[in-house]
């Protein structure tokens, strides 16, 4: 049944992207790209490499301690990095690379609501050349200071290291900050130190001053300031897509990449230039449930009442195939 709800939602957001979404694949990095792999089937985070350009990192949500290595100018799978040192991942849920040069994967995913009394985060530098290997990996222990929660999003700034994550909840979840440091010998306690949307995954911006949050409906970037959001976000052009689990910047900050669950599952590039439209002028926000995280740059938008009435039809078939497929997915764990 999964797969047959999976195989719902991809084709609904495929017929749904925009025609300025698509490109040619084996041409450029950091362009549209489909993984190829299929023992990805669960894409859930998504980071790019600092060491090998065109390279973008990424796991499966439920799975070995196995991390992929593709390559986006052919969707091909480079490297797979086998974790040592760590258990067995519960729920792997997002992945990132610090300033240290080091991956950070966030074992964070909780999809009972506070069922885990911790969480973890696995650690290891990026290795330096792009083979199967196994790769000593850190542990680290975590708890939020105000109780068990499910979360997807893990981001490390990357000019202090520090590590952070956005809890996930339908209505609305909290930013937490670790501590400066994280320690493999005790546990570290993420505090909450502000709002967030319903948040599937995030990035901060190769400079720092920016961070991007999305979630299954669209997405916003905010500004960063002393660490803390230093706005109420600007929507962005984020595409359709059935399973919308992940988001990152390309290494040169100008475009953001957006990712889902899936097999062949499809990575769609949106330049920053599309961000131009402030949340609040999202349509029909006071309306439609959630719409504060709809995509700016819909489909049909702008183009008179027919465009807006496809646009409308679309997002809510798009939106029924998304639930659809959640709800299958939990069912199958939960079973």
């Amino acid at each position: 049944m999964r797969t047959a709800l999976c195989a719902l939602g991809a084709a609904v957001a495929l017929a749904l992207l925009p025609a300025g979404h698509a490109r040619a694949e084996g041409q450029e990095p950091d362009r549209d790209f489909t993984i190829a792999d299929p023992r990805i089937t669960e894409s859930s985070g998504l980071a790019a490499s600092r060491a090998h350009p065109g390279i973008y990192w990424t796991h499966n949500d439920q799975d070995a301690p196995l991390i992929y290595g593709i390559d986006s100018r052919t969707g091909e799978t480079v490297a797979t990095l086998t974790m040592q040192g760590v258990g067995t991942p519960r729920d792997m849920e997002a992945i990132a690379v610090g300033p240290d040069g080091d991956i950070y994967v966030g074992d964070i995913g909780d999809n009972l609501d506070g069922s885990w009394d911790h969480v973890w985060i696995y650690r290891f530098p990026e290795p330096k050349t792009l083979k199967d290997q196994k790769v000593a990996a850190e542990q680290y222990d975590v708890k939020y200071a105000d109780g068990p929660r499910n979360a997807e999003a893990l981001m490390v700034h990357p000019k202090t290291g520090r590590v952070y994550i956005a809890s996930k909840n339908e209505d609305g979840g909290g930013l937490y900050a670790g501590p400066e440091k994280l320690s493999a010998s005790g546990t570290n306690t993420f505090r909450r130190v502000g709002e967030v949307p319903w948040v599937t995954d995030g990035a901060f911006s190769p400079d720092g001053g920016r961070l991007v949050l999305r979630g299954y409906f669209g997405a916003k970037e905010y500004a960063w300031k002393d660490g803390r959001l230093g706005d109420e976000g600007t929507g962005v052009g984020a595409p359709f897509q059935g399973q919308a689990e992940s988001v990152t910047y390309t290494p040169d900050g100008s475009a953001f990449m957006f990712g889902s669950e899936g097999r062949s599952s499809r990575v769609v590039r949106v330049e920053r230039a599309e961000a131009d439209r402030p949340a609040t002028e999202t349509p029909d926000a006071s309306e439609t449930p959630g719409a504060s995280e709809a995509p700016a740059g819909t489909p049909g938008a702008g183009d008179g009442e027919e465009g807006q009435g496809s646009a409308t039809v679309g997002f809510l078939v798009l939106a029924g195939a998304t639930a659809l497929v959640i709800g299958g997915k939990r069912l199958f764990r939960r079973g």
